[in-house]
């Protein structure tokens, strides 16, 4: 019986001992396995163990982060500025796939919200941002050489003033600019009104405020007192008397001392600027005793003209900068004998035909009117760039601004009317462009150099004119 037992067990313990064999095997790979396995395997597997563990649904698929992730606030860094890469992330925090079906991390976890970037107080805005007052649109801004000259009460010189000085010069400004609104609204039927005429002699003296207009012998020319145009200018002007002369002290905005010495008959003697305590002579005639008549009218043969007529007489409407600046700095078009007085330029068109000329037939006045309207104004704006740039070359140059009347009116009106057009012309490109007003003069003469020789209106002889006189001056070709 105990063999019998023997070799029935003999007998089947092969078939016990495979299985056995297996399951010790399948348990020895499952200890490899689990030894193979890396540590983020194993927290997994044992998280999946834990019975509070989430499983996650396999029955839908995971969100994507951006439909779980809370959207980042206006003034915060974007996530992926507050992130560290993959590479540099914690092994637990990194992604990875066909881990028995397991989810991303990113899948199943809220991303974390950044941090707020703290706001600037209101008072640290960049400087940049911060509009400065040079920086206003150019429009705001009237550029300096467009800004009106200062009036004679500058803040400085207010200053140094007593209070019964301060006054005087309120009431004198203020009564000086209720003058020269009167004068800005005139026309030439207020100033037909206050002539007066008087016989001296072989002449006739017909007087106007500030202007007298001569007949002599068939001929009629017109004076002025250039003071007044300084002045509306905005210089202060200081008169004293020496001996028979008239010493008129002009000192402009910015301290520009100009002197003018006018003799007894209102003829303009000398014309000085000083600058740093040096006296700069600008204009200087020697008039010499006066003569009887019209002497200071010069007779000269008519000019022999080298250069195109369209370089001789220029159209300012048909002119580029260039030759509106040649024309300016242009040498005489033929030989000059000897420096004339201002006198003889104003007075004697063959001395001034040595000069070539730019006519200014851009600009028009109203029928019996001088003031020139802004928008007539900003058309000087070419003769005065070409005008300033000249000044800035040689400071001691002289520009005779002309003024022409047509054949229409009585001589002494179209006179007045023009001589008055032409020292408006000369106020504005003062007052708004800068141009130094010791560097201009000015001249009526209405109907006597008519421009198309004809007796009837005339556009065309309507106009100003702009001419270089200092060679004439100085008698050098």
């Amino acid at each position: 019986m105990q063999l019998k037992s023997l070799l029935f067990v003999g007998a089947i313990a092969p078939f016990v001992a495979v299985p056995q064999i297996g399951v010790a095997a399948e348990r020895q790979s499952e200890i490899v396995v689990a030894q193979q396995q890396s540590p983020d395997a194993k927290r997994d597997d044992e998280k999946r163990q834990r019975p509070d563990a989430k499983q996650p649904d396999r029955r839908q698929p995971a969100k994507p982060a951006a439909q779980n992730a809370k959207p980042a606030a206006p003034d915060t860094k974007p996530a992926a500025q507050n992130t560290k890469p993959a590479a540099q992330q914690p092994a637990a925090n990194r992604k990875e796939d066909g881990k028995r079906g397991r989810a991303p991390a990113a899948q199943n976890a809220e991303p974390e919200k950044p941090a707020e970037r703290p706001r600037r107080p209101a008072a640290a805005k960049p400087a940049e941002q911060q509009k400065p007052a040079a920086a206003q649109p150019a429009q705001q801004q009237k550029p300096a050489a467009q800004q009106k000259p200062r009036q004679s009460d500058d803040k400085n010189a207010r200053g140094r003033q007593g209070p019964q000085d301060r006054q005087r010069q309120d009431a004198q400004d203020q009564q000086r600019e209720r003058a020269d609104t009167a004068q800005r609204n005139r026309r030439i039927e207020d100033v037909r009104k206050e002539r007066k005429e008087t016989r001296e002699g072989n002449r006739t003296v017909i007087r106007e405020s500030s202007r007298t207009i001569i007949k002599e012998n068939g001929r009629t020319i017109i004076r002025h007192d250039e003071v007044e145009r300084f002045r509306r200018s905005g210089g202060n002007v200081q008169v004293t008397k020496r001996g028979t002369e008239t010493v008129n002290t002009i000192v402009r905005p910015g301290g520009v001392r100009v002197v003018d010495v006018v003799d007894s008959h209102g003829r303009l003697v000398r014309r000085s600027r000083w600058v740093n305590g040096r006296e700069i002579i600008l204009i200087n005639n020697n008039y010499g005793p006066p003569r009887p008549g019209f002497s200071f009218i010069v007779t000269l043969p008519p000019p022999v003209i080298r250069i195109p007529r369209d370089h001789y007489i220029v159209e300012a409407d048909r002119a580029d900068r260039a030759l509106l600046y040649a024309t300016l700095i242009a040498p005489p078009v033929d030989r000059i004998e000897r420096p004339y007085t201002l006198e003889e330029i104003r007075y004697s068109p063959a001395v001034r035909e040595r000069m070539p000329r730019i006519d200014l037939d851009t600009v028009t006045f109203d029928t019996g009117s001088w003031e020139l309207t802004p928008d007539q104004g900003r058309l000087l704006a070419p003769i005065a760039a070409a005008m300033k740039e000249a000044i800035d070359k040689n400071p001691n140059e002289i520009y005779l601004i002309e003024g022409h009347t047509d054949a229409v009116g009585s001589e002494e009106d179209n006179l007045s009317l023009s001589d008055r057009r032409a020292e408006a012309v000369a106020e504005v490109l003062s007052e708004n462009f800068g141009i130094p007003p010791e560097n201009l003069t000015t001249q009526g003469y209405g109907e006597q150099n008519l421009k198309v020789p004809v007796q009837g209106p005339e556009r065309r002889n309507r106009r100003v004119t702009v001419r270089r006189i200092t060679p004439l001056l100085m008698g050098k070709s």
